[in-house]
């Protein structure tokens, strides 16, 4: 399945990229935002991208390999993006991006546990040789841990029902695989959830996804380090799937404007067109927040 990327038009627009500007594409995934700034400005803009993803990095590079922006492709978790950027002698950008949504094509490749119909491991980590990984949790956890993880990351209404087959299968045998676990999932909900418009363990499986990468404390620190070095009149725009990350980034935005260190560019998130869900319904759920540093 081809990766869309969401909001890209008005991401961009909405930043207000300039000649000479340093652009950080903080959550590179497969370029998709950089590309386009290069195919807007060419030699005139600097892009540094940051991924986790080795696979990302890598096919990023290769999609921006013949474009005639300066390209940076650095490997790393976002919250390091101050030492990040600093290795590189990048002191204060002009222009930062967070897009949070989920690569598709990372369901499909890389081996570790993201997609629902494969017998991979079930890591769901997105560096490498983890130490801690989504089975340690389904594995290991007291059902009520797993149960509050899946309600608490995944809004999942079917959380205690599921938690609670996930500890009886694992008494019969340690669940290995992401497909075992899906399974697992869509025997524990009812029919006509089953039958819905996304695969019953969706919700599980991004819940999961969050606790073993510790993404909302890692966008908190991300976030908080983004604006740190963000250079005055800088903007920085946060593309966000989900509602705890939305709250995050919208209780962070209005804290730094009552403390009159940033404006608000869209008092309200903006979202994605009827257009662009009819076209993309991963896009649904989107909301852009742009601010301006003071």
């Amino acid at each position: 399945m081809e990766h869309r990327t969401v909001l890209l038009q008005e991401s961009i627009e909405g930043l207000a990229l300039k000649v000479g500007d340093i652009f950080v594409d903080a959550t590179l995934g497969r370029g998709g935002h950089s590309a386009f700034v290069s195919e807007k400005f060419g030699e005139n803009i600097q892009i540094v991208g940051i991924d986790a993803d080795p696979l990302s990095i890598k096919a990023s590079e290769e999609r921006l390999k013949d474009l005639k922006a300066p390209f940076k492709a650095l490997k790393g978790n976002f919250r390091d993006i101050d030492t990040l950027l600093e290795s590189i002698g990048v002191a204060h950008p002009d222009k930062i991006l967070f897009d949070l949504g989920w690569n598709t094509n990372q369901f499909e490749e890389g081996g570790k546990g993201f997609s629902f119909q494969k017998d991979e491991p079930l890591l769901m980590s997105y560096g490498d040789n983890p130490d801690f990984t989504a089975s340690d949790i389904v594995n290991t956890w007291e059902e009520e841990s797993i149960a509050n993880v899946l309600f608490g990351y995944g809004e999942e209404q079917y959380a205690r029902r599921i938690a609670k087959r996930i500890v009886l299968e694992r008494a019969e045998k340690p669940i290995a695989t992401a497909k075992e676990l899906a399974d697992i999932i869509a025997d524990s909900v009812p029919f006509f959830y089953r039958r819905g418009k996304i695969n019953p363990a969706t919700k599980s499986f991004q819940a999961l996804r969050i606790a073993v990468n510790d993404e909302l404390k890692a966008l908190a620190e991300g976030l908080e380090k983004a604006f740190s070095i963000l250079s005055p009149q800088g903007r920085m725009a946060v593309i966000s799937f989900h509602s705890t990350e939305d709250r995050i980034v919208k209780n962070f935005f209005r804290e730094l404007q009552a403390q009159d260190k940033a404006t608000l560019i869209n008092k309200k998130p903006l979202t994605p067109s009827r257009s662009e869900v009819n076209e993309n319904p991963r896009s649904r759920s989107a909301k852009l927040r742009i601010i301006e540093k003071i």
